[in-house]
């Protein structure tokens, strides 16, 4: 057991910055853990620029990840409530000029992947679903790209759907890594920004230039499968207000904001 909880503090310990910086955590058995607090999450975030060279290995120890503040993934979208040994999440921001880097931490006690096909009800499996929308102009997003819902699968695939209302793989705008110790998996993404003019099949598309001061549209949220074909759980960073909360795949309204920062 103290072996155990020696890797694991860590682990944590490498991705916390100031006053984030994680006190203590409580291992529940052998190759589980539980994530430390990491305060109230809002559905906003500011992310520092990047000041180093960002490797997505799924550990999430470059230095310019100590001064990213920690935000929790904890609001129910669908499914149950559940529990603390069940599910944790937290994550946090990076950015460049030609990617924005996401580190997640998630805890779970079961990982899924029932499906092999990436387009047979791909939001039913375990997978970490990312959020976007470039210019932060809300609306509608079901059908189109005025917005982004990259579903990343435990294999790396990443889906979405496209206006002509089939899935479609994205992988070319992401790069991702997952590293596991435990009951805690840690995530690790580069991704690139494409505005709504985004045309699947075209050779043209160009994702943008990011710059401080910038202001996009974002939510990072979590599907839970704990062995069954349909998900447990949707959990999301957003508060979303209403009875029926899974709305993200569809309004970009509900996004929060990130703002790029020095």
């Amino acid at each position: 057991m103290t072996r155990i909880f020696t890797l694991v503090f860590v682990s944590l310990i490498v991705c916390s910055c100031g006053d984030n910086t994680p006190k203590s955590y409580t291992p529940e058995a052998k190759d589980s853990c539980m994530l430390p607090s990491s305060g109230e999450s809002t559905g906003n975030y500011l992310a520092p620029k990047v000041s180093d060279t960002i490797n997505i290995d799924g550990e999430g120890k470059e230095n310019s990840w100590q001064y990213a503040p920690w935000k929790d993934i904890k609001y129910k979208w669908l499914g149950n409530d559940f529990t603390q040994q069940d599910f944790q999440g937290r994550y946090k921001l990076l950015w460049d000029e030609n990617k924005i880097y996401f580190l997640v931490e998630v805890v779970d006690n079961k990982l899924s992947d029932q499906r092999k096909d990436p387009f047979d009800n791909w939001w039913e499996d375990d997978c970490l679903e990312l959020f976007i929308d470039e210019d932060r102009s809300k609306g509608n997003h079901q059908f189109n790209h005025n917005a982004f819902a990259y579903h990343i699968t435990l294999d790396y695939d990443v889906v979405d759907i496209a206006p002509d209302k089939k899935p479609r793989l994205y992988n070319d705008h992401m790069e991702v890594k997952r590293t596991a110790k435990g009951n805690l998996y840690t995530w690790e993404v580069a991704m690139k920004v494409y505005p709504d003019s985004y045309k699947d099949d075209s050779k043209e598309n160009v994702p943008v230039k990011l710059s401080e001061g910038k202001k996009l549209g974002f939510a990072v949220s979590y599907n839970d499968n704990d062995g069954d074909m349909r998900r447990e759980n949707f959990i999301g960073s957003i508060d979303v207000a209403g009875e029926d909360k899974n709305q993200g795949w569809i309004d970009a309204g509900i996004f929060g904001e990130l703002e790029l920062m020095k």
